[in-house]
């Protein structure tokens, strides 16, 4: 655990550090973020950067494979998978982002393009991870004491965990600071559970991993949280996404994955139940989804809607975190 609390001490201060030369390269170049003209609350954001990801994808990698090279922590498959994971989403995340820069819109990839490249990467991980690691296609239900052999219904599985992951948190990345704050809570949880789960190849390594990305998102928040100085983008919140459900996937806590992130799961039911209603019954059940747009409808600010998720996202981190290690 000692390890853990250094890496992420310099997986801060190296994002730190980042962010205080990528933000003004960014902006020197005018590589804002494009606002949607339907949130007036967001129109003084304009002129806020994007592609802020970087600050802690970057650091992410370069800590890790540095430590992998002075053999502080060991090769493994999953090690490989996961930085494998994140690379790619960042990839998927950067050509939207820089797609959407180049167009002048709030519109990157089609759904499709960015769809089928997930389900790419996603394919990847399922070869990499049942044909070359130590995976199954074994659903383990601990609390009812079922282990199911999903078979050839496991890559679907997967599919549906890391897509809908990705863009669970992509969808949640749109208020200072709230993605970034759920994620930090979401990777020291399954830090947590990785040191726990000795069954796994490369457990420890992962754990590392988790703790290293939390320290470099906490350093990138120190410039997203309100009034933000940068936004993540689709780079930093599709890594996000997909690095999560591959972490869930490989320590075999894939259920926890919806407590964890309860937020991002409610966030994105939020958006599924407004078009739903509205298409089949031309009545919305939200002021505006997905959810934290709801409560900015209601008069909240924002800076106290971010909190209120934080302190969700908490809660539900450490239930789920109670009963992966005590119960």
């Amino acid at each position: 655990m000692t390890k853990s609390a250094f890496v992420l001490m310099v997986g801060l201060i190296f994002s730190a550090i980042l962010g205080l030369i990528l933000i003004p390269f960014l902006r020197k170049r005018k590589i804002f973020q494009n606002i949607n003209t339907y949130v007036p609350e967001h129109d003084n954001k304009k002129t806020t950067p994007s592609m802020g990801g970087l600050i802690f994808i970057i650091p992410t990698f370069i800590i890790t494979v540095g430590l992998l090279v002075t053999q502080k922590i060991e090769w493994s498959t999953n090690l490989l998978i996961i930085l494998f994971v994140m690379v790619s989403y960042a990839f998927i995340g950067f050509l939207d982002d820089f797609i959407s820069l180049r167009s002048g819109k709030n519109k990157g990839l089609k759904i499709w393009q960015k769809l089928i490249l997930q389900l790419i990467v996603a394919i990847v991980f399922y070869v990499l991870y049942l044909h070359f690691g130590s995976g199954s296609p074994i659903l383990k239900v601990t609390l009812l004491g079922i282990d199911w052999n999903l078979n050839v219904f496991y890559v679907i599985f997967i599919l549906f965990l890391l897509v809908g992951t990705s863009n669970a948190v992509n969808l949640t990345d749109g208020l200072d600071g709230l993605a970034g704050g759920l994620s930090v809570i979401a990777f020291v949880s399954y830090g947590l559970l990785a040191w726990g789960s000795y069954y796994i190849e490369g457990y420890k390594d992962i754990a590392i991993f988790c703790f290293i990305l939390s320290g470099a998102i906490i350093g990138f928040l120190l410039f997203n949280t309100h009034p933000a100085k940068i936004f993540m983008g689709d780079t930093g919140s599709l890594a996000l996404g997909g690095t999560l459900a591959a972490v869930a996937i490989l320590t075999q806590h894939e259920l926890s994955l919806a407590v964890i992130g309860g937020v991002f799961v409610i966030e994105t039911l939020s958006a599924i139940i407004q078009i739903i209603s509205f298409r089949c019954f031309h009545k919305r059940v939200f002021k505006m989804a997905p959810l934290h747009h709801h409560f900015q409808r209601m008069g909240w600010i924002e800076q106290d809607i971010v909190k209120l998720f934080w302190v969700v996202g908490f809660i539900l981190a450490l239930s789920a975190l109670i009963y992966g290690v005590w119960i």
